[in-house]
């Protein structure tokens, strides 16, 4: 008579699992217990299929609380699907037009961010096979982020700089909407400064000693361009150079300095061009101090 052995095995209960998705979400999954249960049939011939029989039972817990969400307070305040902002809408007076762009500053912080998000893709773009790329570059773009409202919500600080994130958008259309992620198409940063005692340019006095004293008089105040940068889909369209001179123009006629400097790499040879078409020189006394950061050190004369 044919005999069938049962064999019952339970698997150990999994409390709690969390799972962190990325640097800024964690996922917290739900207890699951299960048991499963063979059964056999004992009596085997060659000519015959082993049969078996395979039941599987998973049980739930009856009040199993909700899936809660991925945690996202670092952006929360942050509108990726915002609308861009209406020139009726912004007011101001500082702006300038080209073609289908105008070149302004910076006001909301979907814009700050998305000027962070350009600086992330132009600081790793020559990199695209490094591993863990995308997680650097949304690491790069967090910090630029807060970097960038950091300097820029204190328009004026207690000596005297300020610093101004400029942007370029796309030219308002008619019964055409875009978001400001997809409408901001380049960015820079215009610093206004002033030099240290003894200064002839912007670190000359790189080992001073602490507490050196700034030279707060208008001919040791100066402009300093940073973090030039345009978007792939839109290079070519002669953004950057017309950014460059809204930013030149705006440091003249606003701050009232002479000098604007900014640094370039000594192996992108395009940007060297930019600058140098738009009347920059290079500073020689400067090539010796910054030998080790492969860059040379431009200054405008306005």
């Amino acid at each position: 008579m044919p005999c069938s052995v049962s064999i019952a095995i339970q698997t150990p209960e999994f409390q709690s699992l969390f799972i962190q998705v990325s640097p800024t979400r964690t996922c917290k999954c739900r207890r699951i217990s299960a048991s499963w249960t063979t059964a056999m049939d004992s009596n085997f011939s060659p000519t015959m299929s082993n049969k078996k029989k395979k039941e599987l039972s998973v049980q739930l817990p009856s009040s199993a609380p909700p899936i809660p969400k991925f945690e996202t307070s670092r952006f929360c305040d942050l509108h990726f699907d915002r609308l861009q902002p209406s020139d009726q809408e912004l007011d101001q007076h500082s702006r300038f037009e080209f073609g289908q762009f105008v070149a302004r500053q910076a006001l909301l912080d979907e814009e700050y961010w998305t000027a962070a998000w350009l600086r992330a893709e132009s600081h790793w773009e020559n990199r695209p096979y490094e591993r863990y790329t995308d997680h650097y570059k949304r690491k790069f773009a967090d910090q630029e982020f807060h970097a960038i409202k950091r300097r820029c919500r204190v328009q004026i600080v207690p000596n005297g700089e300020s610093c101004t994130c400029i942007i370029t958008v796309r030219k308002e259309q008619k019964n055409v909407k875009r978001s400001i992620i997809k409408s901001v198409v380049g960015t820079l940063d215009l610093n206004i400064r002033y030099m240290l005692q003894g200064e002839t340019f912007p670190g000359e006095r790189a080992k001073a000693p602490p507490f050196c004293g700034i030279n707060k008089t208008p001919s040791s105040r100066y402009g300093y361009i940073s973090n030039l940068c345009v978007a792939k889909s839109a290079r070519r369209q002669g953004i950057a150079s017309n950014m460059l001179h809204f930013a030149v123009e705006s440091a003249k006629s606003i701050a009232g300095v002479a000098r604007i400097f900014a640094h370039v790499d000594r192996n992108n040879g395009a940007a060297q061009s930019l600058y140098k078409n738009m009347g920059f020189e290079i500073v020689e006394m400067a090539n010796a101090l910054l030998l080790d950061e492969q860059t040379y050190l431009l200054r405008l004369q306005t």
